[in-house]
């Protein structure tokens, strides 16, 4: 049974990918929410009705929400019933999770607590991250508790997103969700604040269990990944379209093999499975060979264009999407960017024209290069030598193909096959 604790006021911990959507759809169900991030621009943003970033449908809501009064942003942690903390997780070492957003986070929480609380994990994170956080803030606030129905309780759960950048804004309320509350009255909680605007079915296990899951979930699709993307490097060797055969094999009733492409990007595939990794580096051999695969194919890609390019005196390069997937801006873990990047400081005697539709001005890595521009697809087509196909945008679709006969080509994507 849960605690009678009013779910009236959240406060979503870092706006950004997730975090604004979340707080966008609770306001848009009615609650309060105020949004916290570290950066001035995005409260700015945010407070003005805008967002920072394109994500179909968010700006809507979120002008919306902010104009009924119901969203705000801020700086600084004020005091809330229940707090998500959506917040990075990157790595550190050999793969191992900075935890120490999240652990920030939490001191910021700590101080505006007065018990009854909700708190939740909503970042992606290994086994044990919802205990970290808990034990950050009862650290610094011994006279709390994680033990249910008593008048000092605080109530700590995992609730992990499950969306696709692109459809955030519909997955959010209509996936299925999984909760991990560290007692059941605090799943419970969890629960019940997410039912306010989630439609899909809300699974309540424990925290270790739903942080799992979906470390297990990305690692499912890393791995099949990395079978069609090892496929394609056979397949190459061997003089075979990896497209067409996995095609005929997929006519097989009981076979669905992924696309291959340049690489896995993201803040979920490409990262999620690494922790599953460094959990248990003795017998996660399968995962830890996937994601070697995966990370391996950027290389590939790119001796292939650098292959193409030592034969010609001065090569211009049109590289067709630094996304990390199709019709989005999210950079983040992008093997597009890092080839486009890569291409810049190994092609010394040439150009880089990148073409990336969703983006207005090339990312910080690019910064300094003289050999390379962001430029439009047209354009880039029509001076380029080499054109290299790496993200499946829509406008890239319905090119005319007729303006590549007269060019290499290099099609990771299958798209003009």
């Amino acid at each position: 049974m849960s605690p009678n604790v009013p779910l009236d006021t959240v406060a979503v911990i870092g706006l950004g990918y997730i975090g604004l959507p979340t707080a966008a759809v609770l306001a848009q169900a009615g609650k309060t929410v105020i949004g916290v991030d570290v950066k001035q621009s995005n409260v700015d943003a945010i407070n003005a009705g805008t967002v920072p970033f394109v994500e179909e449908g968010l700006e809507t809501v979120v002008a919306g929400c902010v104009a009924q009064g119901k969203l705000s942003a801020q700086i600084e942690t004020p005091e809330a019933d229940a707090y998500i903390v959506s917040v990075p997780t990157p790595f550190k070492g050999d793969h191992d999770a900075d935890l120490s957003y999240i652990e920030a986070a939490a001191k910021g929480i700590a101080p505006k607590l007065s018990g009854g609380e909700l708190v939740v994990l909503e970042s992606t994170s290994p086994p044990g991250a919802t205990e970290f956080m808990a034990d950050v803030i009862l650290g610094i606030r011994p006279e709390f508790t994680k033990e249910p129905n008593l008048p000092n309780s605080l109530y700590f759960s995992h609730a992990p997103e499950r969306v696709l950048p692109g459809r955030i804004m519909i997955e959010m309320v209509e996936n299925d969700r999984i909760i991990g509350g560290l007692s059941d009255e605090a799943g419970e909680l969890n629960r019940a604040l997410y039912a306010s605007f989630c439609s899909g079915e809300l699974l309540v296990t424990d925290a270790r269990t739903a942080e799992m899951a979906k470390l297990t979930e990305n690692a499912f699709r890393d791995v099949n990944i990395a079978f069609a993307n090892e496929l394609s490097i056979i397949s190459e060797r061997q003089g075979i379209d990896v497209w067409e055969l996995i095609e005929l094999a997929n006519h097989h009733p009981r076979v669905n093999i992924l696309q291959p492409g340049p690489g896995v990007g993201g803040h979920c595939i490409a990262v999620d499975p690494w922790f599953i990794v460094s959990a248990d580096r003795e017998y996660s051999n399968l995962i830890r060979t996937a994601r070697e695969v995966n990370d391996s194919k950027p290389e590939l890609v790119l001796e292939k264009v650098l292959e193409k390019a030592d034969k010609l005196k001065s090569p211009v390069v049109a590289a067709l999407g630094i996304a990390f997937k199709a019709n989005i801006d999210d950079l983040r873990e992008s093997p597009s960017k890092d080839i486009a990047v890569a291409l810049t400081d190994r092609l010394d005697h040439g150009t880089v024209l990148v073409v990336e539709p969703n983006i207005e001005e090339l990312p910080k890595e690019f910064a300094g290069k003289s050999n390379v521009e962001l430029a439009e697809l047209e354009d880039a087509v029509e001076r380029a030598d080499i054109v290299l196909l790496m993200v499946d945008h829509d406008p890239f679709k319905t090119f005319d193909r007729e303006k590549l006969q007269e060019k290499v080509v290099i099609d990771t994507k299958g798209l003009w096959r």
